[in-house]
């Protein structure tokens, strides 16, 4: 593992609400934010930091992914959580970060949505399977 290691969406919660300075960046196309909808930090008096890991429908690694998250404000002292669908985009996400110097990068485990269940519905897990606040996009 390269990176600071994984949390539970709950444990990202938790995270969030006892530190003020960590960030939750998600990593998602705009597409998943509009159609599928993204976390709700407001009980928190945040908002969730939005950075492409990659384009929709192209695939293409954002090139500027480390100078996004510079200008988004999250700095490498700071712990910064990345959220993708199912926890995949947000490995390679915290991968690159911690190259880049960020040494509290870490992958929410399972994403927004999670893996698919046995109807390839995902209704597993992920952050809006645990509970946690979400609004449609």
């Amino acid at each position: 593992m390269n990176y600071a290691g994984d949390r539970s969406p709950r444990q990202t919660w938790e995270a969030l609400e006892a530190d003020p300075d960590a960030v939750l960046v998600d990593v998602r196309t705009h597409a998943e934010w509009t159609y599928v909808g993204v976390p709700d930090l407001s009980p928190l008096g945040r908002e969730v930091v939005r950075i492409e890991w990659s384009s929709y429908p192209e695939g293409r690694v954002n090139e500027r992914f480390i100078e996004d998250l510079e200008a988004a404000g999250a700095g490498q002292d700071q712990a910064v959580y990345f959220l993708c669908r199912s926890g995949v985009r947000s490995v390679a996400a915290a991968e690159v970060a911690t190259a880049a110097g960020w040494r509290r990068a870490y992958n929410v485990l399972d994403g927004f949505e999670g893996p698919h269940d046995d109807d390839r519905h995902r209704t597993v897990s992920g952050w809006k399977v645990s509970g946690l606040p979400w609004v449609q996009g």
